[in-house]
Formats: structure tokens, C-alpha cells, sequence
């Protein structure tokens, strides 16, 4: 006899998948700082430049959170302030090189795990991978188109940017 239970939508399949196999490759990476400092750093590259409060809103945290791991991030040399020209109160927080390197090392650890798992694959599903990348692409974009990740009052990094000499509060 036939199975009847509904199916769930596409997306919620390919959504579930996604997320449990972040959840996978992050539980096997090994991570030279701790997770929630990874992200905060994922987070201001993606953004470019940020305010705590950007980033407290982007990460679901509160600001006094958000604040310390800033912190951190910054007594490692991870990542800058510079004074918002428009309210002297905030500042704008980017990456340095620093910043960038350890981003782009965790990054590739990631990777290295998640490429191990496409080995395991069959010839023929993993042809079919980058016909599902241009796929989730396509999602990204339209995800983006309707909620761009940037904030339109945020400085470009050129406008001013941040160096590790510059990464006194």
C-alpha cells in the first residue's frame, strides 16, 4: 500500500537539510576560537562595516552581549573601531587582516570537512551538486533582493577603513 503522508514543501525539505548539515560540518570543525566569536566575524564580513546594534539585531543577542564579544574580538586584533562621523557615540566595527585571515582559515577548516562528505558521494549525485548550487544561488539572490544584508547608512569599507594600527577603541 502506498505511504500517504503528506510531503512537506520543497523548501522546508531542502531548508532542514541545509541547516542540519551546517549543524554537522560545524560539530566536526575544529575551531581556533569559539563558535559565537566565529560568527560575530562571519557576520561583519558579510556587512562590511557594522554597529554593535546591527550586529546585536543580526545575531539575536542583546547589545551588552553583543558588546563583549566585541571585545574579545578586539583584544585578539580581529577587529576595529572607528568613530561614526555622524554620531560620536557609536562606532563602526569591521575586520582587519587579522580578522580576514582567521575568517578565511575557519572558513577553509569548513570546507575541508564539508568536501570530505562530497567524496562519499556518487559520481552521479556529485555531478548533479553544482546544478543544486546554482540553485541555492538563485535563493540567496532573491533572498538578498528582498532583504539586503547591509544597511544603507553604513559606510563602505573605504570609507573608512580599518587597520590594525587603528584598533584602539
Amino acid at each position: 500500500m502506498p505511504d500517504r503522508t503528506p510531503q512537506p514543501p520543497a523548501g522546508a525539505g531542502l531548508l532542514d537539510r541545509i541547516a542540519r548539515l551546517n549543524r554537522w560540518v560545524t560539530h566536526h570543525t575544529a575551531w581556533t576560537l569559539p563558535l559565537a566569536q566565529a560568527r560575530v566575524l562571519a557576520q561583519i564580513d558579510e556587512l562590511g562595516t557594522a554597529r554593535i546594534s546591527d550586529l546585536a539585531r543580526a545575531e539575536r543577542c542583546s547589545q551588552p552581549t553583543m558588546t563583549s564579544q566585541v571585545h574579545r574580538l578586539q583584544d585578539q586584533g580581529l577587529v576595529g573601531r572607528a568613530t561614526d562621523p555622524g554620531d560620536a557615540r557609536a562606532s563602526w566595527i569591521s575586520l582587519t587582516d587579522q580578522g580576514r585571515r582567521a575568517l578565511a582559515d575557519m572558513r577553509q577548516a569548513r570546507a575541508g570537512i564539508f568536501e570530505s562528505l562530497v567524496e562519499q558521494l556518487d559520481a552521479t549525485d556529485r555531478a548533479r551538486l553544482p546544478d543544486a548550487l546554482r540553485a541555492l544561488s538563485a535563493l540567496l539572490d532573491a533572498a538578498y533582493r528582498q532583504a539586503p544584508a547591509r544597511r544603507v547608512d553604513a559606510p563602505s569599507p573605504d570609507q573608512h577603513p580599518i587597520t590594525e594600527e587603528s584598533n584602539t577603541p
